[in-house]
């Protein structure tokens, strides 16, 4: 619900239809944080959460996209909405660094338009307490190995500086994603880590590739353009919608374009049929990126 709520919400032609679907997923949103902060992120078919709340990833992107809806323009009560449910999660904190991440990215929304929002500052201040030094210039990424999402560390550090006029934080923010574009690209494509992770030397395609990491890369180079107004943080957008088209290496195509959804996996030898939730919203947000750019044309 989170992932798609900052689909619609960044969908620049807002039909009836995307206002009721942004409508739902708030709700969900809302009610899915107890008073407490902790958050809930399964619901059974009745209706009924079916899980103990918690501060998994899901906390961080609810928060993210809580944030991305007090940001925007439009129904004051429904930013007031977004931004009272925010501050109630962000009384807790995650130690996760990937989780502090995606709230980071909400957090840096709500500054950008409210810049003495105390919370959102706040939460922004950890997450760059957070980031570990990186003393190993083979190796410039916090963790040992590359996960998931990886391109969301980065970019949450990029707006995190940005946000809060920190030059270092948002240098290094920079330094971490040409370092991961250097790691995650391959004769001209994107050859992104599989579900193994990555660690330094580790060399050759890697697979399942999933559509979440080029959803991530694309979001990321964007926020480092409208951060420094360098084209050269472009062409790696319109690559990772060319992964979606077959440019990867399997050569295959990984966005269904008569039903709008994405295949869940590159494999060496093809793709995992499954269409799932989060592949699709991943590809339509790569979309939304190459199209917002200027990379491609729209249908």
């Amino acid at each position: 619900m989170a992932r798609a709520l900052i689909v619609v919400a960044r969908e620049r032609q807002q039909t009836v239809e995307l206002r009721r679907l942004a409508a739902t997923y708030l709700r969900f949103l809302e009610s899915a944080v107890r008073a407490d902060g902790l958050a809930h992120n399964r619901m059974n078919a009745d209706g009924e959460w079916s899980d103990n709340p918690a501060m998994g990833d899901w906390w961080g992107r609810l928060l993210w996209a809580l944030g991305t809806i007090a940001a925007q323009r439009g129904d004051p009560w429904t930013r007031a909405r977004a931004l009272r449910t925010f501050r109630i999660a962000a009384r807790e904190r995650s130690t996760s660094l990937r989780t502090l991440a995606y709230a980071a990215l909400g957090a840096a929304e709500i500054v950008r338009v409210r810049a003495d929002d105390h919370i959102a500052r706040t939460l922004l201040r950890e997450y760059i307490r957070a980031m570990p030094d990186l003393p190993d210039p083979s190796w410039q990424w916090p963790e040992r190995r590359l996960g998931y999402g990886n391109a969301s560390i980065a970019e949450a550090l990029i707006a995190a500086g940005s946000a809060l006029d920190d030059l270092a934080a948002t240098t290094q923010g920079l330094q971490m994603l040409d370092f991961l574009l250097s790691v995650e690209m391959s004769d001209d494509r994107f050859s992104v880590t599989g579900t193994a992770g990555r660690g330094p030397g580790e060399k050759g395609p890697s697979f399942d590739q999933q559509p979440l990491e080029l959803a991530a890369l694309a979001d990321a180079c964007a926020t480092a353009h409208a951060v420094t107004g360098d084209p050269v943080w472009l062409p790696p957008i319109a690559l990772a919608w060319r992964w979606f088209t077959g440019l990867n290496d399997s050569g295959t195509i990984m966005f269904d374009a008569e039903t709008g959804a994405g295949f869940d996996g590159l494999e060496p030898g093809g793709r995992n049929e499954n269409r799932g939730a989060e592949s699709t919203l991943a590809a339509l947000s790569t979309y939304q990126q190459a199209l917002r750019h200027g990379l491609l044309t729209a249908p």
